[in-house]
């Protein structure tokens, strides 16, 4: 009778739903074909890797309709103790992405597919993260004792340009000439490249918005340069030159570069100069440090790393900020007793 009485008033409200046998694993994978036209394809292959790796297996065969907050709850836990590869832990960060997916899927199982009246995930008790920050690992003289040794290599304007401007990987390896005003020193940042599935992708920038960035005329000169030497190679090349030769960063025929060739060449470029071990996302990391600590307001370095909002750079790099902020009572007194 209660049951009844809840059904009432449930469609009084036009909030009822009828029952359904509709499972966890059908529900999620019908989800991922209707969802992906609202998503860039690399965060729908993320989404469908995090469904049938960590979520399927576990509760995949239970009605959508009878989740409940402790079932997910007791899911993110199992996933902490050894939700990994071979039963070890999984790290926090990675549950969390479970749960920003899941949270999606059964938000849209309410309000767009209307199959469950409330969704279970927002009253989960979901892992507690903490937001690493990154850690500088050069110094600007490192940087440049790196540079100088990766100028020796065809692709060495490539770290160049990732230093000085501190965009993306797959930014970097979506440009092309046009996007590159040498006369103007600045280039376009309008798209991106990525890999899904083992194929190379291209699409829109992180935050879907092209942004400008200033280069300094050293880095003119270096782009100049690497212009000059792909005229060499398409000519040397002949008849075996692949692609239009649009394309910034290429590989010696012409062909599109992979994101994990730059990664791994920056590997061996970095273990060859006797340098400390660094990524190349550092470079971006290190090219944010730097402007904040020189003083550069975050609001112009945010536009510069393509943040979407200041606020995000505030959070990723408020070490910095504090260290920067560490002499401000000093220089606030300077002032007085200068006046």
């Amino acid at each position: 009778k209660a049951a009844r009485d809840e059904a009432r008033v449930a469609a009084r409200r036009g909030d009822y739903v009828d029952r359904s046998a509709t499972t966890v694993t059908s529900y999620l994978r019908e989800w991922q074909v209707s969802h992906s036209v609202a998503v860039k394809p690399k965060t729908m292959a993320g989404y469908r890797e995090l469904a049938e790796r960590y979520v399927i297996p576990h509760i995949g065969s239970m009605r959508l309709q009878g989740v409940r907050p402790g079932t997910l709850s007791r899911l993110y836990r199992d996933l902490l103790a050894g939700g990994g590869h071979g039963g070890r832990p999984l790290s926090p960060r990675t549950v969390e992405m479970v749960h920003r997916m899941l949270s999606k899927a059964f938000r849209d199982a309410v309000r767009v597919e209307q199959l469950i009246q409330s969704s279970p995930v927002e009253r989960a008790t979901r892992p507690r993260v903490r937001g690493a920050e990154p850690k500088v690992i050069w110094a600007p003289a490192e940087l440049g004792v790196f540079l100088s040794h990766a100028a020796l290599h065809r692709l060495g304007a490539f770290y160049r340009l990732a230093a000085y401007t501190g965009a993306r990987r797959g930014e970097l390896l979506h440009l092309r000439w046009p996007d590159i005003d040498l006369d103007g020193a600045e280039v376009t940042f309008s798209g991106s490249t990525d890999v899904i599935d083992g194929e190379r992708v291209e699409g829109t920038t992180k935050g879907d918005r092209s942004r400008v960035v200033s280069l300094d005329p050293g880095t003119v000169e270096v782009m100049r340069e690497h212009r000059r030497a792909q005229v060499v190679e398409q000519l040397a090349a002949g008849q075996w030159w692949r692609g239009d030769g649009e394309l910034v960063f290429r590989a010696e025929n012409g062909a599109p570069l992979y994101p994990s060739s730059v990664s791994s060449l920056m590997r061996k470029l970095v273990a060859a100069s006797g340098l400390t071990h660094a990524r190349l996302h550092d470079l971006r990391h290190l090219h944010a440090t730097t402007l904040l600590l020189a003083g550069v307001p975050v609001h112009v370095v945010a536009a510069r790393l393509g943040h979407a909002d200041p606020s995000i750079t505030l959070k990723v790099y408020a070490h910095v900020l504090r260290e920067q902020a560490a002499g401000v009572a000093e220089v606030f007194a300077d002032a007085i007793d200068r006046a």
